[in-house]
């Protein structure tokens, strides 16, 4: 029997520490958002802006952690001009970025607009959509979900990690309210979802959403719905059908994910007093 108080006492003092988790950074956010035509020029002040504000150097592929800066991922894979798929968990960036992507679809493309990976899916899909940086765009397929977490870059994943901000390029958002990225505590609580502006094209517009944390908050996990469907179908937004695509993104550099200041004193609080029942049982005892 005392075995067993001890431990619905000791599982008590655990939830209280993982609710404090989860509550944590819901201060506020700074949004940058911009719906543009299929130049990159229209959207281009705000990502620079979006840049600034989660902080220089970007800092490419140096291992971390550091202690500031952000990095990018472009897609792009230095210029080439074929596509490339992937399964999920997508981890090709997981060591050299600190990100890495799964999807409930099959996998991601990352791919060219004439690409026959992209074209084979649909063949209006080469002016559907368009490119932020040349020459290649990322999309999941056999779904319109994509989930990116976060670890220290050098350490393949081994070591979580949190981001202060995190943005990105969308391409062909036609149907407000329709593509959104949803941000995580560590806990798992969401700490909001936030919904990317359409664009001012029927075809092939740039659209850009980044939020950035005025108060520490602490991102762990970020959720992308890109538009209301998988690829396959005709962009047809008349008909509710919005097929979108994602290029570049941003995010401040990846941070431990240790726990919050206030979850470490509830916890030392619980192990106190689980301390001072234990020895007021042995006392009476």
């Amino acid at each position: 029997m005392r075995g067993t108080r001890f431990a619905v006492l000791l599982a008590a003092s655990a939830a209280v520490v993982v609710l404090a988790t989860a509550q944590t950074g819901r201060a506020g956010f700074v949004v940058y958002s911009a719906g543009g035509d299929n130049t990159p020029a229209s959207i281009q002040g705000t990502v620079d802006a979006f840049r600034a504000a989660l902080g220089n150097p970007n800092n490419g592929n140096a291992p971390g952690p550091l202690g500031s800066g952000r990095r990018e991922i472009n897609w792009d894979g230095g210029g080439s001009t074929t596509a490339s798929p992937a399964g999920t968990p997508f981890n090709g960036f997981r060591n050299i970025r600190g990100a890495s992507f799964t999807t409930p679809g099959t996998g991601f493309l990352q791919t060219p607009l004439d690409a026959p990976e992209l074209l084979g899916i649909n063949p209006t899909y080469g002016t559907t959509f368009s490119f932020f940086s040349p020459v290649r765009i990322f999309v999941p397929l056999g779904s319109n979900v994509t989930d990116a977490r976060f670890s220290i870059p050098g350490t393949n994943g081994a070591v979580p990690a949190v981001v202060g901000g995190f943005g990105a390029v969308f391409t062909d958002v036609d149907l407000a309210g329709a593509t959104t990225i949803e941000l995580f505590g560590l806990g798992g609580t969401s700490l909001g979802v936030f919904n990317v502006p359409t664009g001012r094209t029927a075809d092939g517009s740039l659209s850009f959403l980044g939020i950035v944390g005025d108060a520490g908050e602490r991102i762990a996990r970020v959720r992308i719905t890109t538009g209301t469907t998988a690829l396959g179908p005709n962009d047809n937004p008349g008909q509710g059908v919005d097929v979108v695509g994602m290029d570049d993104f941003f995010f401040r550099e990846p941070a431990v994910a240790t726990p919050e200041p206030a979850s470490l004193v509830m916890l030392g609080t619980g192990l106190a007093g689980l301390a001072g029942w234990a020895r007021r049982r042995r006392a009476v005892a």
